[in-house]
């Protein structure tokens, strides 16, 4: 039997998937959450304990941290699936030789950095204006020389939304500018989409569409990542737009798929949009399993890990049409939560009793799925209100 690990923020449910198909199945992760599966081989960063904080995720976790903690699995396994968190180009130094175990993208330097991906894209599809910045006066610069446009700050090779501010937040750039490059991307105000795309050698094919969550969605002045909608129709996509549902879904099926082929990309990727009245707007690339997968997994009845691993070995499995409605929220603590066991059966991603969740900090996720959308939404709306008494 091969050996599988999975590496990453947050394991659980690739392991879950994994234990499905026949891998003897090794994690590690930075959470540990208490519903994650028991297996053998299984490590994390995060050792929650009862009356103790589990501190605060960006200003901790570190890719090579969870390098250095899966270096007793790094020589026995024969895959290896990195996950968000952790990118190929991690694999430096003494684990540069492990780089060839991966099943997933390697070559990612071009999707990965925001920069270089702007100047790849921007004289073919519609896209921010993007500007590489060393400084935070060279920013505040930028947005005085247009003033009628409105800018972002955000790391120029980052994910799921964290440190992405408005440009006239200058604190959080200037407390953070020594750990990372920046870019100043022009603000586009519209919906938030998501493309989910399998890529073989010359091939690609997208899967499903969905509704991209942000904090922005719920009243909040930031833009993590929180959670998705699929599949994305007039219903799901929760606004009025100014074209057929269905021109917008073949749109970002050529679009994501064009992507995909051009970058070379294989196995599970995802393609991260904004629509407005100027068009639908091209943001990033996401070379990997995406936020999208429990989802996929829900809605389309397959399993993604099956179906990543597979395109990584240049095969698409089959895949039909959604049958039900699935939804994703992940719940960040408002304040600091110490805590409490639920008895709900549609929240995953759980702290042990009595931790303290930081404010924040990502505190559970609430997944649930429905073939009636309106019942979905009421479903996610009364789990999220049992939650928000916790506090």
């Amino acid at each position: 039997m091969d050996k599988l690990l999975l590496i990453g923020i947050n394991t659980r449910s690739m392991v879950n998937s994994a234990l499905k198909l026949n891998y003897e199945v090794f994690s590690t992760s930075y959470f540990s959450t208490s519903d994650f599966p028991t297996i053998k081989n299984s490590k994390s960063i995060l050792h929650e304990t009862e009356n103790e904080s589990t501190g605060e995720f960006d200003k901790e976790y570190n890719p090579l941290k969870l390098l250095e903690e899966s270096e007793e699995y790094l020589d026995i396994v024969d895959y290896i699936i990195p996950i968000s968190g952790v990118l190929a180009s991690d694999f430096t130094g003494k684990y540069q030789k492990y780089q060839k175990k991966i099943l997933g993208n390697l070559d990612i330097e071009k999707v990965e950095n925001k920069y270089k991906f702007y100047n790849e894209i921007k004289e073919e599809f519609l896209t921010p204006e993007t500007f590489y910045v060393k400084d935070i006066d060279e920013a505040i610069e930028i947005q005085k020389s247009s003033q009628d446009k409105q800018y972002i700050i955000k790391p120029n090779i980052g994910s799921g939304g964290y440190d992405t501010n408005l440009l006239d937040n200058e604190l959080n750039f200037e407390e953070n500018s020594s750990d990372c490059d920046w870019i100043v991307q022009e603000y586009i105000d519209g919906v938030t989409l998501s493309s989910s795309v399998l890529g073989i050698k010359n091939k690609a094919k997208n899967i499903i569409n969905s509704r991209l969550l942000t904090s922005r969605d719920f009243g909040e002045n930031n833009f993590k990542y929180v959670g998705n909608i699929l599949p994305l129709d007039e219903k799901s996509i929760l606004t009025k737009i100014n074209k057929p549902i269905n021109e917008l879904l073949n749109e970002m099926k050529e679009i994501s798929e064009e992507l995909i082929r051009k970058f070379r990309l294989i196995g599970s990727n995802g393609v991260d949009f904004i629509l407005n009245d100027k068009g639908l707007y091209v943001i990033e690339v996401n070379p990997r399993l995406q936020g999208t997968y429990e989802c996929c997994q829900q809605a389309l009845g397959i399993n993604m890990l099956e179906a990543h691993i597979k395109a990584c070995q240049n095969e698409l499995i089959e895949i039909g049409k959604a049958e039900y409605y699935s939804y994703k929220k992940i719940i960040y603590a408002p304040t600091a939560v110490k805590y409490k066991k639920l008895e709900l059966n549609n929240i995953y991603d759980t702290p042990y009793v009595g931790t303290i969740t930081e404010k924040e900090e990502p505190l559970l996720t609430i997944i649930e799925k429905d073939k009636d959308f309106d019942k979905l939404n009421e479903k996610i709306k009364k789990t999220s209100e049992i939650i928000d008494k916790l506090n």
